[in-house]
C-alpha cells in the first residue's frame, strides 16, 4: 500500500513538473503583438572580448524589431557587470545605437543583477518615465516568471516577447526555472 502511495505522489509530481514546463514553453513563445510603452531587455554574458553572447544579441534582436514596428516607445536595458569586466546594460546600449535606436530612447540598468533586481529597478523608474506598460524580453523559459515578479510588485499591465533561440541548455534552464518559479 505505501509503495502504490509514492507511487501515485510521484506521478502527480512528474504531471505538474512536465505540465509548467509546457505552460512556460507555450507562454514564452506566444508572439506578441501588443503595444507597451517599454520594452525591459533582460541582460546576459558578453563575452571576454566585450562581444554580446548570441543569446544577448537575440534579445537585442528581439527588442530592437519591438522598436522598429512601434510597439514600444522606450528600451530599458538592464544587467549586472559579468565576471568578463563588462556592465551588460552599457553594452547593450551600444549595440541598440549601432542599430540606430536614439540614445534618447534607451535607458540603461546596470544594477539589474538578477531578475528580481531588474524587476524592482524598473519599477523606481515608473513614475519618472511614466509608463503604465511593459513588455518583457528574454529567453522563452525566463518570461512567465518575470511577469510573475512584476505582478508581484503590483504592476499588472506586463506582456513578453522572446527570440526565435533555442540552445541544447535549454533544457536545464527550463528546469531551473520550475524551481526558481516557486521558491522566489
Amino acid at each position: 500500500m505505501r509503495k502504490q502511495k509514492l507511487k501515485w505522489i510521484l506521478i502527480v509530481l512528474l504531471i505538474w513538473f512536465f505540465g509548467h514546463l509546457v505552460y512556460i514553453t507555450i507562454d514564452g513563445l506566444t508572439k506578441n503583438k501588443e503595444k507597451a510603452d517599454i520594452a525591459v531587455i533582460l541582460g546576459n554574458k558578453v563575452n571576454e572580448d566585450g562581444s554580446l553572447s548570441k543569446r544577448l544579441e537575440k534579445r537585442l534582436e528581439c527588442g530592437l524589431l519591438l522598436y522598429q514596428n512601434n510597439q514600444v516607445q522606450k528600451i530599458i536595458v538592464s544587467g549586472g557587470l559579468g565576471k568578463e569586466g563588462f556592465y551588460e546594460g552599457d553594452k547593450m546600449k551600444e549595440y541598440l545605437i549601432k542599430n540606430n535606436v536614439p540614445d534618447s530612447v534607451i535607458i540603461i540598468d546596470n544594477y539589474g543583477n538578477n531578475t528580481l533586481a531588474t524587476v524592482k529597478n524598473t519599477l523606481q523608474l515608473k513614475d519618472s518615465l511614466n509608463f503604465k506598460s511593459i513588455i518583457v524580453v528574454s529567453q522563452y523559459f525566463h518570461l512567465t516568471r518575470t511577469k510573475k515578479l512584476f505582478k508581484k510588485q503590483d504592476f499588472k499591465n506586463v506582456s513578453s516577447a522572446s527570440p526565435r533561440y533555442f540552445e541544447f541548455r535549454d533544457f536545464y534552464s527550463l528546469c531551473r526555472e520550475f524551481v526558481a518559479y516557486y521558491v522566489g
